[in-house]
């Protein structure tokens, strides 16, 4: 799902769109396997019994609920997180029902880190430190190829605090705008 551009300022240029990496969703698939291979050797069990239409349902209804609450809802959880960076801000965007959201002005960023371990360089995320004006540094965990990430925002935070606002004069733009 791409991220809606009319949700953008005017003039302002997406850079980049991720979701968390897709390791998020190994558990939930593994939770899906397992429900439905389970399923089917519990309803094979029952399958002679008296009672098995009534044990199918139940299995069904059971299976059902775990599926939604360990797949589905993940799932969707992971389609709809966005990070996304433009050439004025890093902006957060997460939930379905109730969303909650995060827009960081690149100007006032102070300094950008990552931080990966051997399972994430193997798998190509990693963990993106921003520190802002905010007391806490914020850390954006499973950001897809965040050492790319890294280096386009610390680009932005230099290119926004080295041109002091002055968008016109700015031949990254220029050289964004031709791409």
């Amino acid at each position: 799902m791409a991220y809606p551009e009319d949700d953008l300022a005017p003039d302002e240029e997406l850079l980049l769109h991720r979701h968390p990496h897709w390791k998020m969703l190994i558990v939930p698939v593994l939770v899906f396997l397992l429900v439905v291979a389970l399923g089917g050797f519990l309803g094979a069990l029952i399958r002679n019994q008296s009672w098995a239409s009534i044990g199918w349902i139940a299995l069904a209804v059971v299976g059902a609920a775990v599926i939604v609450a360990f797949t589905l809802v993940p799932s969707i959880r992971w389609s709809t997180t966005h990070f996304v960076l433009t050439d004025r801000r890093v902006i957060v965007r997460q939930g379905v029902l109730s969303r909650a959201g995060l827009d960081i002005p690149v100007t006032r960023i102070n300094s950008v880190r990552f931080r990966h371990g051997l399972l994430d360089r193997m798998l190509g995320t990693g963990t993106l430190i921003i520190e802002s004006a905010s007391d806490e540094p914020l850390e954006f965990n499973d950001i897809p190829h965040v050492e790319q990430v890294h280096s386009l925002l610390y680009h932005e935070v230099y290119d926004a605090t080295s041109n002091n606002g002055d968008e016109d004069n700015d031949p990254r733009r220029e050289e964004r705008s031709q791409r």
